[in-house]
């Protein structure tokens, strides 16, 4: 009776605790180090090597969490012993040192090293050893304290945000529409293709509701992130899995912060970031310094702009599809058929500001788009020094964005840019070009630019 009642005791909520005599083959520290890795924007194959397991075991670990770090495997605080501690105790505790003299070697009490040789040490063995792998698989299992998610411990709760998340939209009628039939296969939906139809409720929206619909009712109360950890942790139970599809991302799995913004395209090196831009750009008193990206239309049509910081004068980029758009299929690494590939933009920026004079040609800044791949050719061919911006950051090209915003009256968004001639783009830039700004104290571009080309 006692075995059983004691492998009853190790018998956790949904065996979040293993039975003793099993030790994990990865310990805790491997877990944090293989984290930390994640946050410092790691894949989970390559922050499992560094922690010195295999790929599928990090990508096993990173699926399990959703993503994103347990709790449980921040790092451990200096108040509790770690592995490193338990291995220096267990080497000299094999040398048969007293208790007072190990405390003294690893600078701890001699209460604490007593208490982790009597805890801590295998007790499946003949006799009483201290390891130092046992004994921090002993300390972690006792550490843990895995609790019922609190969706799955409130039916009505759970009702509540599931109809909120995944419940049917209907018509005026009352009648619902069941919209395209999609069928969950484990990972995000498709670039353009059809999703579910659902309410879509994000988490943060369900959770500041249940307060307005249920204020006498505390138990109808749960934060926007346990509603995450149900859908992405395996093992919090309550929310079925699928039901990512729901929100708005579709993700099947979190993206770390970190990894967002550490991505980054291969020909961008940190000395041409915008970081290290002139300071004379910034201040916007000396001319020459330009800010520049693409337009995008329907069916992958696309017009380039480009835009001088001090006078704000627009030039128009015509990127004509090419012939075989449409046609053929596109092939993998091949050019882009849409007309605004790489080759295409370097010789329309290089065609569109060759007329210039030198010291107005003095650099650009470009959004992180896969068409400045060949930055270096357009550097030498143009004059122009190429800084790149971060990524989500489009206040960097603060001139450009709003130029853009003021181009959308003639190009709407989801109109097929490709029917417009370079004629078309001219009359359109002259437009632009003639309007008087505030910022120039009512001047207009084309005015502030002709006073560049005639000052010394």
């Amino acid at each position: 009776m006692g075995i059983r009642k004691r492998q009853q005791d190790i018998r956790v909520v949904r065996g979040h605790m293993r039975s003793p005599g099993r030790p994990s083959t990865a310990r805790r520290g491997d877990r944090v180090r293989f984290w930390q890795g994640i946050a410092r924007g790691l894949s989970s194959e390559d922050a499992a090597v560094e922690t010195g397991v295999s790929p599928a075991v990090g990508a096993r670990w990173f699926r399990q969490a959703g993503g994103m770090s347990p709790i449980k495997f921040v790092p451990v605080s200096g108040r509790y012993l770690s592995f490193y501690e338990r291995e220096e105790i267990a080497i000299l505790h094999a040398q048969y040192l007293g208790v007072r003299e190990i405390a003294r070697r690893v600078d701890r009490s001699p209460s604490t090293i007593s208490r982790e040789l009597r805890r801590n040490a295998s007790t499946r063995s003949r006799t009483v050893m201290y390891r130092a792998t046992t004994a921090q698989w002993h300390a972690e299992r006792r550490a843990s304290r895995p609790k019922v998610s609190k969706l799955a411990a409130n039916d009505r709760l759970c009702e509540y945000v599931q109809a909120r998340l995944a419940g049917a939209i209907t018509r005026p009628d009352g009648v619902p529409v069941a919209g395209p039939d999609v069928r969950f296969k484990g990972r995000r939906h498709g670039r353009r293709q059809d999703r579910r139809w659902a309410k879509s409720w994000s988490p943060e929206q369900i959770s500041n509701r249940l307060p307005i619909d249920f204020p006498d009712d505390e138990s109808m109360r749960i934060s926007h992130e346990a509603v995450y950890q149900a859908l992405y942790v395996q093992g919090r139970g309550a929310l079925k899995r699928e039901l990512v599809a729901c929100l708005r991302t579709g993700r099947a799995l979190r993206v770390p912060r970190a990894r967002t913004r550490g991505r980054c395209k291969k020909f961008v090196t940190p000395e041409i970031m915008i970081s290290e831009r002139p300071a004379e750009a910034n201040g916007r008193a000396v001319p020459g310094h330009w800010e520049g990206d693409l337009i995008i239309g329907l069916e992958s049509s696309a017009i380039g702009t480009i835009v001088e910081r001090t006078t704000r004068f627009t030039l128009l980029l015509h990127l004509p599809r090419m012939k075989s758009h449409g046609r053929k299929p596109r092939v993998k690494n091949g050019p882009a058929l849409g007309g605004h590939g790489a080759v295409a933009v370097r010789e329309a920026i290089t065609e569109a500001i060759s007329d210039l004079p030198g010291h107005l040609r003095k650099s650009l800044s470009w959004d992180r788009g896969a068409e400045m791949a060949q930055h270096a050719q357009l550097r030498v061919e143009s004059g122009l020094d190429i800084f790149f911006c971060d990524p989500h950051s489009p206040w960097q090209r603060g001139t450009n964005e709003n130029t853009n915003g003021l181009l959308r009256q003639y190009f709407p968004k989801g109109t097929d840019l490709a029917r417009h001639s370079r004629s078309d783009l001219d009359a359109v830039a002259i437009a632009l070009n003639s309007r008087p700004r505030k910022t120039l104290a009512w001047k207009t571009p084309a005015e502030a630019l002709t006073h560049l080309l005639g000052s010394p």
